[in-house]
Order: C-alpha cells, then structure tokens, then sequence
C-alpha cells in the first residue's frame, strides 16, 4: 500500500524486474517511486503503464502521420484527379470530426469505471477509416475517390475522437503527474524518427506523386500500427475510475458547457486555446507556398523528412520542459511561430532561387517544431489542471468548442485565394503573438 506524504506525494512499492530498472533510468531512480495525483493501487504498475502507454502512443502517432490530412492524403488525392473542392474539406474533417462529437461521447464515457476499452473501440475505428480510404483509393478515382476518401476520414476522426476523450483520462489515472509530458515527448520523438527514415526512403521514389500503390500502402502500414498500438494499449493496467457526470448526452452535455461560465481558468485555457489554432492552421499555407515558389516544391519525400526532424529533436525537449511549465511551452512554441512567419516573409522579399527555398525549409522546419509544442504543452496542462471527478469534462468542452472553432477557422483558405499564401501566414502569425501573451498568463499547475 502507497503511503500519502505531506507534500501530496505517495511512495510505494514498483514492479520489479528488468522493465522496474529501464523505468528508473528513464525517469530517474529518486522519482521512479513517485506517485501523484493517481490512485494508489496505480503506483505499483507505472513501469508497465508508463511503457504501455508509450509503444501505444507512439503506433498511434505514426499512423497518423502516415494518413496525415495535412499532406500524405493531400498527395493522394492529387494522384487520383480528385477536385480541389474536397481536397479543401480534408483538415477541417479531420480537426472538427475528431473534436466536436467529444462532449456528448465525454458523457457516456463517465459512466464507465473503466476507460480503456473505449480507447480501444476507438483504435479498432480508426483502422476501419483507414481501410475505407485505401479502399476508395484503390478502387476509384476522380470524384468518387474523394467522396470516399472523406467519408473514410469522417470515420477515422471520429474513431480519435473517442481515442482522445479517454486516452487522457487513462493516462491520468495510470501514470504520475510529473511523468505525463515525458512519456508524450518521447513517443513523439520516436514517431518522429520513424517519420525520418520514410521520408528517407520515398526521397528516391520516382514519380510518386502519380504513384498511387505506394499512397496506398503507407495507409495499410498505418492500419498495422493500429492493431498494434492497441496490443500494447491492452496491457495497461487501469484502477477503476469516477462514473459521476454519466447519463445522457445531450442532457450532460448542455451541463458540461457551464463549465466555461463557472470555471475562470478553464475559460481562459480554452480562449488561450482557441488562439492557439493559428499556429495549427499554418503549415498546409507553408506547403502551397513552397510548391508555388521559383524552382518547384520540395517533394513529398522531403517535406515528410522535415516533418520527422522537427518531431525527433524537439518533442522530448518540449515534453520535459512541460512536466515544469506546460503554460510557458506554448507560450514559446506560439511566439517561436510567428518567428517562422517573420522568416517566410524575409525569405519571400529579399531571396531568390536556392536561398530562398532554403530558408522556406527553415521556415517550415520551424512551424512544425512549434505545432508539436503547443499541441505537446496544451495536452499536459489540460491534464495537470484537471482532476479526475472532471478531467474528461474538461477534454471534452475544450475540445467540442475549439473543433467549431476550427471549422471556420478553414475558411481563412478563401484568403489565400484573394491575397496570397504569404499573407495568411503574416495573419496567423499576429495572431500567434496573441497567443503567447495569453499562454503567459495562464496559472501554473504543475
């Protein structure tokens, strides 16, 4: 039995054997017998959980990336002569269908004591989406591929919308407060380098971009990493949790939305949040950009390869840092942002030729640092501010507001076509400084 210390901590027993050692090295061995903010009896597993929940994490991490809306699909509709009306539709389906429905499933998730099934029925959707996609990939073209294709990517975003309502909550209950930006850095470092070595190897692909078996093959290596992120899910042992908040949806969730009036810091994570959004709709702008500038696009391949660098170098640092001031990651990560777009707009005015596509790299290399650490910061200070009676409460508003929220956020494409690329960059980029200044005025939790 843990025993509860005076400063809020619990000490007790860890498994022992092999994977007991690893974890105290990853974590330290002074901390490794820390528990906080987890149920008692959770304190003996946090090897296993903590392992558990990375493997699984990472899988899930690299096939998303390897379904990315933000590119790979893009890619695939282009080789399929899909219209450019349903390539538009791809990111706002997959933010808003992941992260509107979550306050009605955040309902019926609180009445189970449990919560890692639900993760996994939603892992076996998601795998289900993919498999439609591959399937209106490979058997069609033309409109009708896109029309499948989105109606795949509708099923696998709400699939990580259940993902996402409970894998926060379980990763509360399982593994200790101060460990919980740790565990998601390096399972986003090591998505990142597992996103390196594709990129590596689709940089020598000819004619990739016509090379639809290949798109489609990087959807089936993403349904495997599914099935197998939900093997290492399964094996996390989870305490049963509060069922207080269950009943029915609609009724809980109109509830639910009085937090942002009761709750102060809430409301103003979810403001903060919302701000943030600008720094997620950049990269696809960053992308046309680099396409349309003199000398052509960087290609898939290498595009991915930076995608990969970005998450492998800076995630780990972003998830450490977390665990001592989640607020301040995203503060940084915004402002680091809007320095991207600064550089976009120096590179566009005053280079040319293999300088400026160099420096368009850079640019882009640097928005995709900065996205993971909001998205990183954003995670874990949601999960600290919360307690476990309201945690999935929380997830669940915050995420249902800001997913109507990015639905018209998609709209600031249309002034890409009256003005240009650079410009909505230079727009989100002022935003983003908005954000960081919210971001720093946020209460520490940790």
């Amino acid at each position: 039995m843990a025993l509860s210390t005076p400063s809020g901590r619990a000490k007790g027993r860890t498994e022992n054997g092999v994977l007991g050692r690893v974890y105290e090295q990853v974590v330290g061995e002074e901390d490794a017998r820390v528990c906080k903010d987890i149920p008692e009896s959770a304190c003996q597993h946090q090897p296993r959980n903590f392992f558990a929940y990375l493997v699984a994490n990472t899988f899930s991490k690299i096939a998303d990336e390897l379904s990315s809306a933000r590119l790979i699909l893009p890619w695939l509709m282009s080789a399929l002569g899909v219209p450019l009306v349903l390539v538009g539709f791809l990111v706002p389906i997959r933010e808003a269908g992941v992260l509107i429905p979550q306050l009605l499933v955040a309902a019926y998730v609180r009445q189970r004591a449990y919560r890692k099934p639900v993760w996994l029925l939603g892992a076996a959707m998601s795998s289900l989406g993919l498999l439609t996609i591959a399937s209106a990939a490979l058997f069609s073209e033309g409109i009708i591929a896109g029309g499948g294709i989105l109606v795949g990517l509708t099923l696998y975003s709400l699939a990580r919308g259940l993902c996402s309502v409970s894998a926060k909550d379980v990763l509360g209950k399982t593994v200790s407060k101060n460990r919980r930006g740790t565990v998601m850095g390096y399972s986003a470092s090591l998505a990142g380098f597992a996103l390196l070595g594709l990129g590596l190897m689709l940089v020598g692909t000819p004619g990739l971009d016509e090379n639809t078996p290949i798109l489609v093959g990087l959807l089936l290596v993403a349904t495997l990493f599914w099935w197998l992120s939900m093997l290492a899910f399964s094996v996390i042992n989870e305490a049963p949790g509060a069922t207080e908040g269950g009943g029915n949806g609609w009724t809980v969730a109109w509830r639910q939305l009085g937090l942002l009036r009761s709750d102060s810091t809430f409301r103003f994570f979810v403001l903060s949040r919302s701000a943030l959004l600008s720094v997620a709709l950049m990269p696809p702008f960053y992308v046309v950009m680099i396409q349309q500038s003199q000398g052509g696009g960087l290609g898939l391949g290498a595009l991915i390869i930076i995608s990969g660098l970005a998450a492998s170098l800076s995630s780990g640092v972003w998830g450490r840092f977390s665990d001592r001031s989640s607020q301040t990651v995203m503060a940084i990560a915004a402002f680091g942002a809007s320095l991207a777009g600064l550089l976009a707009w120096a590179s566009d005015a005053w280079l040319a030729g293999a300088g400026h596509m160099l420096s368009l790299s850079l640019a882009y290399g640097l928005i995709m640092i900065c996205h993971g650490g909001v998205r990183l910061g954003r995670k874990a200070y949601l999960v600290d501010m919360a307690t476990p009676s309201n945690r999935a409460s929380y997830v669940a508003v915050s995420n249902t507001v800001v997913g109507v929220i990015m639905l018209f956020g998609g709209l600031i494409g249309l002034l890409g076509d009256i003005w240009s690329p650079l410009a909505v960059i230079l727009l989100l980029s002022a935003l983003a400084v908005v954000a960081s200044v919210m971001c720093f005025r946020l209460p520490t939790v940790q």
